[in-house]
Order: C-alpha cells, then structure tokens, then sequence
C-alpha cells in the first residue's frame, strides 16, 4: 500500500471515530432523543444496528473520550424497544430531563458540601494550631480555652452534618 492511502484510511478512521463520539454525547439529551423518535429514527432496523454497534464506546479504550455519561446510560436504554417508544411522548422526555438535572443539582450541592467541609476542617485546625502557640506565649486562660474548644467543635459537627 502506499503511504498516500495508508494516510486517507487513518484519517477516515479518525474522522469516523470522531462523527461517532459526536453523536454518541449527543444522546445525552433527551430533547434530542424526542426528536429523534418522533422523526420514526427508532423504527429503522439500520439505525438499530448503528446503536448496537455505538456501544464499543462503553469499552476501556474508548469510554476515556466520553464527555458525558449519562449519554452511555440512554445508549444501553436505547437497547431497548419499549424505552425508543417512550421516547415519542414529549412529556416522558421532559421526565427524564428534569430528573437528569436533579440529579446533576445534587452531585453539585454533594460536591460543594465536601469542600466546604475540607475547608472549614483545614481553617479549624489552622485556627486550633495558632490558638495554641498564643496560648503558649501568654498565661493560659482555661475559661477561653475551653469555649474555642467547644465553639470550634460545634462548628466542626454543624458543618459535618
């Protein structure tokens, strides 16, 4: 072969392999998937078959390139006859939408939940280490030292919580 068309097969393949990422994300959102439906896309067995075939992006060397998950999940769903004919009902697809973005509002509150709770451990114990050296310095007053304890406690299990 020549080095001509060995570089037209690579760059086919690497366009193809891009077309298809493209649209695997793109079944990430079931605005789309509605359409699709209602435009009888799910009726085609040649469609079918390139769904089947869109799953080797659930494989290891390739899941890396997935920007959106959730287009995996409606990919294994699409699988499957009963949900592609859901997908018709506008008010279904709504469903699935709002609960896609509950769930994404919850990873978030989760996510900011956790760093506020790493932040406000590393402030306390920061706060709890310079306590601590001034407490050194000066006479200790163990009615103050005391209550920093406490407060800082209560705050630590507040934030916890």
């Amino acid at each position: 072969m020549s080095d001509d068309l060995i570089q037209t097969i690579i760059n086919d393949d690497r366009q193809r392999f891009l077309l298809d990422l493209e649209f695997v994300q793109t079944l990430a959102n079931p605005q789309y998937l509605n359409f699709l439906a209602q435009r009888n896309y799910f009726k085609n067995p040649a469609f079918i078959n390139y769904l089947k075939y869109l799953l080797y992006f659930k494989e290891d060397n390739y899941i890396k390139y997935v920007r959106y998950p959730q287009a995996l999940y409606f990919l294994d769903l699409l699988q499957r006859e009963q949900f592609r004919q859901e997908l018709v009902n506008a008010t279904y697809c709504r469903y699935i939408e709002d609960q896609q973005l509950l769930a994404w509002q919850r990873l978030q509150r989760r996510k900011n939940q956790l760093l506020n709770n790493a932040t406000g451990l590393a402030a306390s114990s920061s706060t709890t280490n310079n306590n601590n050296n001034n407490n050194e310095a000066e006479t200790p007053n163990t009615q103050n030292s005391t209550n920093a304890i406490s407060t800082s406690t209560t705050t630590n299990n507040t934030q916890l919580r």
